[in-house]
This record gives structure tokens, C-alpha cells and sequence, in this order.
């Protein structure tokens, strides 16, 4: 596969080590003839080794062939996150170090999970595009300040912390992005 075709999550053999792309940048030529590079942040699975690597756009990776089973999360054993397929309820255990950040983004009972497979030994999970987290600390808005909204940080119930707006208090419910790690909005309650 041509690396202008490799996208985030693919799985690709590199010196006979597997890795997962976990971010792309594309740089443009200077000047005419050039041709763009593509330098790919990839972790090996599993693992979990970091890998910064560079190629032309013309340049291949072998994809690997893997199987992705949509599973939810459904309890922590150890330090392991055990996941259950939503059609046979095999679980499949992950450890910390095989789900890298994403293990900020899991909570109670989270669906539209796809745990990644090959030869059926789990290596890897891909998050749902956004997940609700609760803020459980976080500064008090500041009244009467500037007009403009600064963001400030906010510690999530998962531990992971993110920059969130002003108006943002603890016990809040909200969107996060699995991708950029970024406040994707508050999740609005609903009072009958």
C-alpha cells in the first residue's frame, strides 16, 4: 500500500515489526518536481514501541490483514481493560501499554468499541469518535473577568486532563474527542 493511501489506525509491517499509525503529517515540496512525505507516528503491537518514520508518497508499507470485533468495555482485571464482542461475548483483554492514551478515553460500560485482531490475539482498540467524560476538577469560572472565554484545565473522571471553557464546573458531563483529545461540547441534561 502507497503511503499517500495509509490512514490513522491502519496496521502496517515495518522491519518485520507490526505497528499501528496513530498520527499522519504531510509535508508539501519546495519547489517544482518534489515529490509530498508523509511521516507517520506509529506504535508496534504489541508493545507499543514508538516509531517516527518518514516516507515519499510513492513509498509502500505492507498492511496488515487484521479483524476488528465491535466489543464494549465491561470490567478492569488488574490493571487489564476486558472487553466483550457484541455478537459471542469473547472477551478480549488488553493491557495499559497496548492501548496507549486511549485507555483515557474508556469509561463504565462503553459501546461502539472495536478491539483490533491478529490471528485472534487482540492488539490494539479503536474508540468511538467522541466519548462522555465528567469533570471532577476543575477551577471555578471567573466572574467579572475579561470578556474574552479562556479555556482552563479540567481533570476528567478518567484522569486524563484537557483544556475546557470557562463556564465548564466540576460534575459536568462532556464530549471529548478520541482523536485530537480536545472539549467537544457539554452534554445537556435533561430536566422532566
Amino acid at each position: 500500500m502507497k503511503a499517500y493511501d495509509i490512514k490513522k489506525g491502519n496496521v502496517v509491517e515495518h522491519n518485520k515489526t507490526i505497528y499501528q499509525v496513530r498520527d499522519i503529517e504531510r509535508s508539501s515540496p519546495q519547489g517544482r518536481g518534489g515529490n509530498m512525505t508523509f511521516r507517520f507516528i506509529m506504535y508496534s503491537v504489541p508493545g507499543g514501541q514508538k516509531l517516527d518514520l518518514s516516507l515519499k508518497s510513492e513509498d509502500e508499507l505492507t498492511e496488515v490483514d487484521l479483524m476488528r470485533r465491535e466489543a464494549s468495555f465491561s470490567y478492569m482485571d488488574g490493571d487489564d481493560f476486558v472487553f466483550l464482542d457484541k455478537e459471542d461475548y469473547t472477551p478480549y483483554t488488553l493491557s495499559p501499554a497496548t492501548l496507549g492514551d486511549a485507555k483515557g478515553y474508556i469509561t463504565e460500560g462503553l459501546e461502539d468499541c472495536y478491539v483490533q485482531l491478529i490471528d485472534d490475539e487482540p492488539i490494539g482498540l479503536q474508540l468511538p469518535v467522541s466519548v462522555v467524560l465528567e469533570v471532577i476538577d476543575t477551577p471555578p469560572e471567573l466572574k467579572g473577568g475579561t470578556a474574552t472565554k479562556r479555556p482552563k484545565p479540567a481533570k476528567l473522571s478518567t484522569g486524563i486532563e484537557i483544556m475546557v471553557p470557562e463556564y465548564i464546573a466540576n460534575g459536568e458531563k462532556i464530549y471529548v474527542s478520541t482523536v485530537t483529545g480536545e472539549f467537544g461540547g457539554r452534554v445537556e441534561t435533561k430536566n422532566f
